[in-house]
């Protein structure tokens, strides 16, 4: 546990240096953190006998981020796609195609590509005062939906949640966490409004749309955990590295964050 609380801290605190710093500090750690979660979950896949074609995805991540600052992120969809494609015509066009082994394939850039695009999008925002509200609800939103989660379910504990892919999380975990990423973007809205220059409150998130990702983000960041536990289980992993003692590997830090992000980024589109 005490190793848990320290690597977690040490994770919070350079969250925040990024928070604070923005821009491409943030697209730059973006794009590593990317990386090594693709890695991670690749590993995974063909650990569990998948044959994956992982190339198309590696390109579309390389390609992506200057095409957007190029062209805009409109770019994104169709580099998306067109990686999709490719990926699963080289499964398609191999002696023995199988369907699992173009499922494995794909699965990492939607899962992950797609959500890592999004956070590296975010990072791009301006105002840096809108860019790092944004930034502070994408971490702040799951960590703290996470952590009450995690603290009340192990006291209060009772009937489980999705047993038959997670064991040991239990309903009153996850209304303390939808509780928690409620008050997580609570607490961004009402810093974010407390210090930003009076030009700026007008473009901020409004009380209304960071009560939506409170809620909404914290279920998507709840599934994202989900989910990424559904792949271990499949895999037969605890956890997808040791990169962060006491936490696993870096998808198993982003996997809510990546599913946040997604819900963060169609905010900013639709609102």
């Amino acid at each position: 546990m005490a190793q848990r609380v320290a690597t977690g801290t040490v994770l919070v605190l350079f969250g925040l240096v990024l928070i604070y710093f923005g821009g491409a500090l943030m697209a730059v750690t973006g794009i590593v953190c990317i990386g090594v979660a693709l890695y991670e979950e690749y590993k995974a896949l063909r650990g569990a006998g998948h044959q994956i074609t992982s190339w198309p995805t590696w390109t579309a991540l390389v390609i992506s981020v200057p095409l957007a600052l190029l062209c805009g992120q409109k770019v994104i969809i169709p580099v998306l796609m067109g990686a999709c494609l490719i990926t699963v015509s080289c499964v398609m066009f191999r002696e023995q195609p199988k369907l699992y082994d173009a499922l494995a394939s794909v699965l990492p850039l939607f899962a992950v590509l797609l959500p890592g695009l999004c956070i590296i999008a975010l990072s791009l925002v301006q105002p840096l005062s809108v860019q790092r509200t944004l930034l502070g609800l994408l971490i702040a939103v799951p960590i703290l939906g996470d952590t009450l989660a995690f603290f009340v379910g192990s006291k209060v504990g009772g009937p489980k949640f999705c047993p038959p892919v997670s064991p040991n999380k239990t309903i009153s975990g996850s209304i303390a966490g939808l509780a928690g990423s409620l008050l997580a973007a609570v607490i961004v809205r009402a810093i974010a409004g407390a210090i930003c220059a009076a030009t700026t409150q007008p473009i901020l998130p409004s009380w209304g749309v960071c009560v939506f990702l409170g809620i909404f983000g914290g279920a998507a960041s709840q599934m994202g955990d989900l989910f990424a536990s559904l792949v271990k289980r499949h895999c037969g992993i605890k956890d997808y590295s040791n990169l962060f003692p006491g936490h696993g590997g870096m998808l198993d830090r982003l996997d809510s964050i990546l599913f946040m992000s997604v819900v963060l980024y169609c905010a900013t589109i639709l609102f």
